[in-house]
């Protein structure tokens, strides 16, 4: 299993775990990194809204009726210009008849393969991980090296936490890492603010700190020191979103 892979495990729905994994993803790739997102999120499908062209084959069908086919069939480049690096994304976008089958054990462990295929071929994989529920969430806990739990700072988001920490205790995942998202909680590692920018897009390239908070969850799930575009005074600047 390779340390540069890792779930972004919404400890609750509407977290913005699939934000996060596609600013950190941007900013990996901006750092000349190759990086690839899957989507585990099949109920939501809110990777999709980032990516242009049809989406054929996505992933659900690269668990199911295309399991033979090659993960870069069901790749799709995000829209980024002038970046070192690559960021690609196999979405899920599908009818909920293939959803329901891409949830099944043996999907899971094609899911699994998918994921160790992607580590080879790709500097990082992140994975979209919806809350811990079904089998997709826990094959994408299990076949990752890091985990990283996304949460909405609440109330909610707090209590979701440990509910979360929990549930990946019971299938011997450890969590290396809690963000969250849109203010802070005494039991996050790393807070990301909150934009009003186009949920379609990501930010990091261009609204500074986003930049600095999403390079702390890289450091923190990753132990990496992406550049923002302004390393002088990073590690100061990284230490204003990382709460311990």
């Amino acid at each position: 299993m390779s340390d540069a892979t890792a779930a972004l495990v919404g400890a609750t729905g509407g977290a913005g775990t699939t934000r996060l994994t596609v600013e950190l993803g941007t900013l990996l790739a901006s750092d000349g990194r190759d990086v690839v997102v899957l989507d585990a999120a099949f109920a939501t499908q809110g990777l999709s809204d980032y990516l242009p062209g049809r989406i054929d084959p996505d992933l659900t069908a690269l668990l199911t009726d295309a399991r033979d086919a090659p993960l870069s069939d069901g790749l799709v480049e995000a829209p980024l210009d002038d970046v070192p690096g690559r960021l690609a994304c196999c979405p899920a976008v599908a009818p909920f008849e293939r959803l329901a089958r891409a949830k099944s054990p043996d999907a899971a462990q094609a899911f699994e393969s998918r994921i160790a295929a992607a580590a080879d071929a790709f500097d990082h994989v992140l994975v979209d991980t919806p809350p811990v529920a079904a089998n997709q969430s826990v094959a994408a806990a299990t076949a990752t090296a890091r985990t990283a739990v996304v949460a909405p700072a609440s109330t909610r988001g707090r209590d979701a936490v440990q509910r979360t920490t929990g549930r990946l205790d019971d299938i011997g995942v450890g969590v290396d890492a809690v963000v969250t998202t849109r203010g802070e909680l005494s039991v996050a590692d790393v807070a990301v603010p909150e934009t009003d920018a186009d949920v379609t897009a990501p930010t990091c390239l261009s609204n500074r700190s986003t930049a600095v908070a999403v390079a702390a969850v890289a450091n923190a799930v990753f132990d990496a020191e992406p550049s923002t575009g302004d390393d002088a005074g990073l590690l100061d600047s990284v230490g204003e979103f990382v709460s311990r």
